[in-house]
């Protein structure tokens, strides 16, 4: 049987009962398309969170008071002075260092409030943050050293005191604890990063100013946390190691005895991250494929049946000379054609789905070709696979019995 031959006889045969054939076809074109949405999913999840960390910068490191058991409870906590995160900036290859100083505070502008916690800042801070300020200024070293009451607010915060419509917060004036700071500097928006964590819910005040004016649960002279950059061509492990001694020098830490900080970085996170959504991803494929697996057995009920229906066929066309490989090639074409038209269906509706669902997750929409190819392909795979097993059972009929069928 030549492969037109084997189409054109698939067609004719499959033509004959079309709401059975569409039935199983919607078997195949289910599976197919649940494939590739739930995987084009778990990649445009995979690439937000990569693409939400990156922003950060991959050389970024933070070092933080207290360390944190297995459980990830916090023991061991000790304040971090600020001399401490001078001492870190002496470091070679340590380009740049960040120290805050958080507190929690109601900011208030005429009628309006918003619950924020301040957090009390350098210049590096935006710098090493990637925060660009796209009206007014940012905090400057002048800011800091005079301990200024001016703030730095993310649209989040504009949008709760101003309104989304409302006056230019530049030049106003809002408290926070009582006491009056100018607004001289709006974020550009950023939006929710992964987790749902708003990162346009920004107060940022001098660094002096936060003790000073409003207040702290630290020490004097502590800080909240700080980040750190690393430079150019510096390896973020053996800075990691840099740190750890000297924290562990000045905080007179023996030997043996575990540590009272914590040191992390952005390229650690990127990379755990990146695995989990990835093995996220591979499972939620594994689920969508066991779809097409109950296509695949749908597929060899029905031509179980079609065998059955069309025995005394099937003699005819060996008594008349047809072989047994012609009767075998006759059912896995028509197996193989309900799968590949229901896999290209599938693929087609599939492809719509998942940027129709990734637009309305706000996730970046894209489907992978090698995606597309591998579903294609193992909806062709599970035809014949399926179809084997009937199409050797008609080939395997003897032309009397089979005539003798009514």
């Amino acid at each position: 049987m030549s492969m037109l031959s084997g189409v054109m006889e698939a067609r004719r045969a499959l033509s004959a009962n079309r709401l059975r054939t569409m039935l199983t076809l919607l078997g195949m074109i289910i599976g197919v398309a649940a494939v590739v949405v739930v995987v084009a999913l778990g990649q445009a999840l995979q690439k937000k969170v990569v693409t939400d960390l990156q922003s950060f910068g991959a050389d970024l490191m933070w070092l933080s008071p207290g360390a944190r058991s297995a459980s990830g409870v916090r023991v061991r906590a000790q304040n971090m002075k600020l001399d401490d995160i001078e001492a870190v900036r002496e470091i070679i290859g340590v380009s740049n260092v960040a120290p805050v100083i958080t507190a929690a505070a109601q900011a208030t502008y005429g009628n309006a409030n918003w619950q924020a916690i301040a957090q009390g800042v350098t210049p590096a801070f935006l710098q090493l943050n990637n925060r660009p300020v796209v009206a007014g200024r940012g905090i400057s070293d002048n800011d800091v050293r005079a301990a200024a009451r001016v703030v730095v607010i993310g649209q989040t915060v504009v949008d709760g005191l101003f309104g989304k419509e409302g006056e230019d917060p530049l030049g106003k004036m809002i408290r926070m604890k009582g006491v009056p700071f100018e607004v001289i500097g709006v974020l550009e928006a950023k939006g929710k990063a992964f987790g749902g964590n708003d990162q346009d819910d920004l107060v940022l005040v001098p660094l002096t100013t936060v003790p000073r004016t409003l207040g702290s649960t630290l020490p004097a002279g502590s800080v909240s946390y700080a980040m750190i950059q690393v430079a150019p061509g510096a390896v973020s492990g053996d800075i990691a190691f840099e740190i750890a001694n000297l924290m562990r020098e000045r905080h007179r830490i023996l030997p043996g005895d575990p540590d009272d900080f914590t040191i992390g970085d952005m390229t650690s996170v990127i990379s755990t991250m990146s695995q989990i959504t990835g093995a996220i991803t591979l499972v939620l494929g594994a689920i969508g494929a066991i779809s097409l697996l109950v296509g695949g057995i749908g597929i060899m009920n029905i031509m179980l049946v079609t065998v059955t229906e069309r025995t005394r066929e099937i003699g005819i066309r060996m008594a008349i000379g047809a072989k047994r490989r012609d009767i075998l090639f006759q059912f896995l074409f028509e197996a193989a054609a309900i799968c590949l038209v229901g896999g290209g269906i599938g693929l087609v509706l599939g492809s719509g789905g998942a940027f129709a669902a990734a637009r309305a997750m706000n996730l970046p929409a894209s489907i992978d070709p090698q995606v597309m190819l591998l579903a294609f392909g193992v909806s062709a795979a599970i035809g014949l696979f399926f179809g084997f097993y009937p199409a050797r059972k008609a080939s395997k009929l003897r032309p009397v019995e089979a005539l003798r069928t009514e």
